[in-house]
């Protein structure tokens, strides 16, 4: 007897045609291209250039689907993804010592060829998807229950995609004209009563239901309706008025689950990121060992008092961890201080205003990062007291402890960097944090070290 309990009430989509060719299409044109190289040449195909070319399918596979990416997006795009695969390959050919056995003007011509050839590619797909898209034949009809905020964004966003070739007929909505949304207004189709009858009666392919979590009975009875059409119906929750971090679709058991707030350092991205931290954190400080030397010295000759300045703040979760800093203020009677410093502190030594200003008081923390307490691209970390403060003040303000603190950030290459004396620059600052989890990647994390090092050369807002 068929067991209920193995049904899924949720699948993923499969893949498009597109999707499918797309999929092939870079790793293709990356293998042919160099095999016509070897062959315009004349050389010989061996066993390294057999081995380069499953090498290059097993980095390159699957492909990304760039045919409805604007034209400059798409070559920026491509053009990095190929950098970085040509480095991988350099790397390994050199750590191989297998660099010799390969033609030097086949590899200029691959370098120079490939990235062009899959640019012309994409912009031959597009132009075939965009010429059939507008053929009469392949044009799908669609219509948006609710005439609200949302449901206009939908339509905005279904029918800006000019590949995908939906036409938006209008909105249903209870709501009298004046009531809806203005730019739904003279768009407006009927109530929600007559969404069935006018789907079934104009061949509508698709039904966008944009109604609010709220009018949950009129929702199952319009689906009740729409189940007599051959309408393909989806449903988007509104979830806009909320800070949506790494939100994902997800089958549990069968049941569909939406995510709306997660890490970006989930499965694979979590090793890597790690092992990206463990990395040049070792790296990093073997460099700067005899900066920190000079530093602790600094410290302990400018006052009396521990070298190191440790802090109690917020990590991963919320929960309390300890930060290492150099001390920069005058030790107290009853021990290091531990009051958050400002700007002209008078507790602020000579000495420890150079290394504020410097930032060389936060080298310690790259002993954090190997801890696993602290990452070196992250939110920085705030006082406990500000976080206690501002969750009831910044919206969104805690779901920067979903990720580790960082000893830089994108909120801090962005010009948010120091004291943050009032809530709108909290609130900046938060506002990056968050943007920075939403489009995490081992990319933006280097953009982000290497833009730091930038910064910190004329930086002086270090309090």
């Amino acid at each position: 007897m068929f067991d209920s309990r193995s049904q899924r009430s949720f699948s993923t989509a499969p893949p498009s045609v597109t999707s499918l060719i797309a999929t092939l299409l870079e790793p293709a044109i990356t293998v042919l291209v160099y095999l016509a190289a070897m062959a315009w040449e004349g050389e010989p195909i061996g066993r390294a250039d057999l081995t380069l070319c499953f090498l290059v399918i097993a980095l390159t596979w699957p492909g990304i689907n760039r045919f409805g990416d604007r034209l400059s997006n798409a070559a920026v795009g491509i053009l990095s993804s190929w950098i970085t695969l040509l480095a991988i390959l350099a790397a390994f050919g050199y750590g191989t010592r297998s660099l010799e056995y390969f033609d030097r003007d086949v590899l200029v011509f691959w370098a120079v060829i490939t990235p062009l050839l899959q640019l012309l590619a994409v912009r031959a797909g597009h132009l075939v998807l965009r010429h059939q898209s507008g053929q009469p034949a392949n044009r799908r009809a669609a219509v948006v229950i609710g005439a609200g905020a949302l449901g206009v964004k939908v339509a905005r966003s279904v029918q800006s995609a000019a590949i995908q070739g939906i036409d938006v007929m209008g909105f249903f909505d209870d709501r009298t004209q004046g009531r809806v949304h203005a730019d739904a207004e003279g768009r407006r189709l009927g109530g929600l009563a007559d969404a069935a009858p006018y789907i079934r009666t104009h061949g509508v392919k698709d039904v966008y239901i944009t109604l609010p979590l709220g009018s949950q009975p009129r929702i199952i009875e319009l689906l009740q309706a729409l189940q007599g059409t051959t309408a393909s119906i989806y449903f988007v929750p509104d979830v806009f008025g909320i800070s949506i971090i790494q939100g994902r679709l997800q089958d549990v058991g069968g049941v569909p689950m939406v995510g709306l707030t997660e890490t970006p350092f989930t499965g694979t991205n979590r090793l890597i990121k790690r092992l990206s931290d463990i990395v040049l954190a070792c790296l990093i400080l073997v460099l700067i060992s005899p900066i920190m030397l000079a530093v602790a010295i600094g410290v302990k000759l400018s006052s009396p008092g521990p070298v190191i300045f440790r802090q109690r703040r917020n990590g991963l979760d919320g929960e309390e961890i300890i930060v290492y800093k150099f001390r920069s203020m005058r030790a107290e009677d009853n021990g290091p201080v531990v009051k958050q410093a400002t700007k002209g502190d008078p507790r602020i030594t000579p000495f420890g205003a150079f290394i504020r200003k410097t930032s060389l008081d936060e080298l310690p923390q790259f002993i954090n990062v190997l801890q696993g307490r602290m990452s070196i691209v992250g939110p920085r970390p705030h006082a406990v007291a500000h976080n206690e403060m501002y969750r009831e003040l910044i919206k969104a303000y805690m779901v920067r402890h979903k990720v580790k603190p960082g000893i830089t950030g994108w909120a801090q290459v962005n010009g948010h960097r120091g004291e943050t004396d009032t809530i709108e620059k909290m609130q900046a600052r938060v506002e990056y944090d968050l943007e920075y989890m939403r489009n995490w990647s081992l990319g933006l994390d280097l953009v982000i070290i290497l833009r730091t090092i930038k910064t910190l050369r004329g930086e002086s807002n270090a309090y």
